[in-house]
């Protein structure tokens, strides 16, 4: 091994093959202990969140611990940008190799021993050490390359590690500082594309790197839009989608390609309240699937949406009473051209002056259509009712039938818990204890027939806030093929009314109302059937809950009767 005896040449570290001179090698100390166990933890410690993490035994009995090697101009950049983010005390400093003696940690890594002497001074070169010599292509020579990488900016230095992590070389921080975890991961994609192993790339092969990640993107046209409407400017990709127009908050980019993709470039005054309700808003658009990560913060949010077709992504925050951001949607299996898209997007995204006039889009109306985007509708909406005071609810098995995902008053989430497919009802449990205003109490009279009834529902699916009452009579205990756990009921109903409750005069719940149908048969206008309310307490026994009885023989106020029914109705909805 090459000692530090020969002054007259440069020391160099040929770590990846490359060659630096003494002069140039440099290191960020970070912390100093006395102790070598303490010394060893902190090491580790480090070395969870940053690469090219050393300790080393000083000439004082403590022990340093350092980031390194680097060149000079690295060392500032890794000591600037790491003081910035807090990752490193702000104390830290530069140093040289001379400020240690043998390493501690990582141990066997020796890297102060790995310096050799090598030829770039202008005296004659010794046999010996032309083991430190590394061959580049022939584009550039050892030094041209090392001095074109020197004029290399902070932004093309951080665009080549990015490309080295696409390339799956390199697992370290973007920081665009050429630590020895980024020559390792030079040297490795060299190996991976056939090149010298030198862990320096030259102009030629920078190129190349940066050509192959970004050939993914190039069919997509990116461009930068400005779009003054809106107050925003950004890249997209204007082979794939174009302006359509603009309905307050959103400019809508659609698409004019083979692929399903849309852009929302969202814009509106507003304050965190305004974020909150923006927030809440887009989870019900349809562009925006059930499924996916969801971050809010007090100035910002994202949403990740997924399902089978497509992919969501959302980023907005509020900036000076501006709320602005944008949506991507993409279509799966076509991952990482999406990550790489929408980073470039996230990226460029700047702010001009303006929002999208509150106006903008206004004539076009709809109930299912929030600023021209479709809401997120069920497959199913129908009702049931509360059976205990936690939440649980009763409702017909088939508005539950094969849901992806069923919801209690469109926001609470539950789960199936029970299911009779012979009678027809489920039970359900919310995802979160609710506190219903009224609980089911069922009647402990006996019915009378061509007594008055009143069958509580969502008529029309959810489309009305509150459910409806509708008034009739029992016709029969029984069912048309003399089922005894069947009432037979005169009152008209729709069919969003199935699985909510029937009651009596006296507010005793006698059953629930069943889908409309009789095995096919097409049934009189006012011929409906509810399952009877011991057919009920069976199902509730099984899954261990016990209904609660009334004794309901005293006729109550028709008012009071309404408010008792609604209390306890809710809207069931199941989800593709």
């Amino acid at each position: 091994m090459i000692k530090r005896m020969m002054l007259v040449w440069a020391f160099v570290w040929t770590f990846a093959g490359q060659a630096w001179a003494q002069s140039d090698i440099v290191w960020v100390q970070i912390e100093a202990q006395p102790s070598l166990n303490i010394a060893l933890q902190r090491a580790q410690d480090y070395a969870a969140v940053l690469d090219d993490v050393n300790s080393f035994a000083m000439d004082s009995g403590w022990y340093g611990i350092a980031i390194g090697p680097y060149e000079r101009p690295d060392a500032e950049q890794v000591l600037r940008i790491y003081r910035a983010e807090s990752v490193i005390p702000r104390d830290s400093f530069i140093t040289f190799s001379s400020s240690y003696g043998a390493q501690v940690w990582p141990l066997g890594a020796d890297v102060l021993d790995r310096i050799v002497v090598s030829n770039l001074a202008t005296a004659q070169k010794p046999e010996a050490p032309q083991v430190a010599q590394v061959l580049l292509p022939a584009d550039e020579t050892p030094n041209e390359a090392a001095r074109s990488e020197r004029l290399l900016g902070r932004a093309e230095r951080e665009a080549l590690q990015v490309a080295l992590k696409w390339a799956g070389t390199y697992p370290g921080r973007i920081d665009g500082a050429f630590g020895r975890g980024t020559r390792n991961a030079m040297a490795a994609w060299q190996d991976l594309k056939g090149f010298d192993r030198t862990g320096i790339l030259t102009t030629r092969q920078r190129d190349q790197l940066l050509g192959d990640y970004n050939a993914v993107l190039e069919d997509l046209g990116l461009a930068m839009i400005s779009d003054t409407s809106a107050g925003i400017e950004m890249v997209l990709p204007l082979n794939v989608v174009s302006f359509e127009k603009n309905d307050y908050p959103f400019a809508h980019y659609t698409s004019i390609s083979d692929i399903p993709a849309t852009v929302l470039l969202i814009s509106q005054a507003g304050d965190q309240n305004t974020l909150l309700s923006l927030y809440n808003i887009m989870q019900t658009l349809d562009i925006v699937p059930l499924y996916g990560p969801r971050k809010r913060k007090k100035t910002s949010f994202t949403l990740v949406g997924e399902d089978a077709t497509r992919i969501s992504e959302t980023r907005v925050s509020l900036e000076g009473g501006q709320i602005k951001g944008f949506t991507l949607v993409w279509p799966t299996g076509d991952e990482e051209r999406r990550l790489r898209l929408i980073a470039e997007m996230d990226k460029s995204f700047a702010r001009l002056s303006g929002v999208i006039p509150t106006d903008a889009g206004a004539d076009e109306q709809a109930v299912d259509l929030i600023a021209g985007l479709q809401v997120r509708k069920p497959r199913v909406s129908g009702s049931g009712f509360f059976v205990d005071s936690r939440g649980a609810v009763l409702t017909t098995a088939k508005a539950v039938d094969s849901c992806t995902r069923i919801t209690l008053d469109d926001d609470t989430e539950a789960e199936l818990a029970a299911v009779d497919t012979a009678k027809g009802v489920a039970l359900l449990r919310p995802n979160v204890a609710l506190s219903p205003q009224v609980v089911a109490r069922f009647s402990d009279a006996r019915p009378r027939l061509n007594a008055e009834v009143a069958a509580s529902g969502y008529s029309f699916g959810g489309v009305l806030n509150a459910p409806s009452i509708t008034f009739g009579t029992l016709s029969d205990v029984r069912g048309l093929a003399g089922e005894n756990h069947i009432n037979r009921l005169a009152l008209n109903t729709l069919p969003g009314d199935a699985g909510g409750p029937v009651l009596d005069a006296g507010g005793g719940v006698l059953g629930m109302l069943l889908p409309n149908d009789a095995n096919g048969r097409t049934l009189p206008q006012s011929v409906r059937f509810a399952l009877d309310r011991t057919a009920l307490h069976d199902v509730l026994a099984q899954a261990g809950l016990a209904g609660a009885i009334t004794d309901s023989t005293l006729p109550v106020d028709p008012v009071d009767l309404s408010i008792t029914a609604t209390g306890m109705t809710v809207l069931v909805s199941c989800w593709d």
